[in-house]
């Protein structure tokens, strides 16, 4: 079975003139390129502007949350942090090792957490 896949990704900085516009692939390529961008802000000497607004969102819209950490934590304690979302875990354990996608990403509301327990 051939399976194909098409990914985007793309990240610009700094917001107000953008130097350096990156792009790829989704979800796969959001650890690089968040690695790249950092690199960028050290080479660039960046630092951060206090014009950050929070996003208004109305019903038509994805909202996208930003994950917790819920590793190392038992999963009674992570159910409560990862309310909205969809968990999927290992049945066998009580504490959380690995969690997928990892804390820190935005991700849509709704959306599925795999957790692998120990």
């Amino acid at each position: 079975m051939v399976e194909n896949y098409i990914a985007s990704f793309i990240g610009f900085m700094p917001t107000d003139y953008p130097k350096v516009i990156t792009h790829y692939g989704g979800t796969i390529s959001t650890p690089i390129a968040k690695n790249i961008l950092l690199s960028i802000i050290d080479n660039f000497n960046l630092s951060k502007t206090n014009t950050e607004t929070t996003k208004e969102y109305t019903w038509l819209d994805t909202k996208y949350i930003r994950l917790p950490d819920v590793s190392r934590m038992n999963l009674i304690d992570a159910k409560k942090l990862l309310k909205g979302f969809k968990i999927e875990y290992t049945e066998v354990g009580e504490n959380i090792i690995v969690q997928m996608p990892d804390w820190n990403t935005f991700v849509k509301g709704n959306s599925v957490v795999k957790l692998l327990l120990e």
